[in-house]
């Protein structure tokens, strides 16, 4: 087993990608390489990043967590265009909304263990 693959929030970021690639199933045609592409590269971005740094030093992983974050807001961004658009259901933006706050509290609370910042680190040791 990988280091990476014991983090639960690289668990999280994987189980968001795959809600992604299920819920982008039912877009339009037209979007395959539009929305569609774009909110599945910036899914599957977020648990990449976190995968590629856990294999750096700790300042290098403590960067890679930050472009995971960018990654999840992009994909936040473009799950909001799809609601727009009416591309998924109010129920599927929901969970996914949720699911994005929860990576991203993670994330932040990883990259706060790593800097040393005890002010913000989660006590209950979940983002490991």
């Amino acid at each position: 087993m990988f280091k990476f693959e014991k983090l639960l929030v690289w668990q999280r970021a994987i189980s968001f990608g795959g809600l992604i690639y299920r819920v982008t199933k039912n877009f339009p045609p037209d979007e395959r390489f539009g929305l569609t592409n774009q909110v599945r590269r910036a899914a599957v971005s977020v648990a990449s990043n976190i995968a590629e740094g856990s294999a750096r030093p700790d300042p290098d992983f403590s960067r890679f967590l930050g472009i995971a974050s960018g990654s999840l807001y992009e994909a936040v961004t473009q799950a909001t265009l799809a609601k727009q658009q009416v591309f998924w259901a109010e129920n599927d933006f929901a969970t996914i909304y949720r699911d994005a706050e929860e990576i991203g509290r993670m994330l932040s609370g990883l990259r706060d263990s790593l800097s040393g910042d005890k002010s913000t680190k989660p006590s209950s040791g979940s983002q490991l």
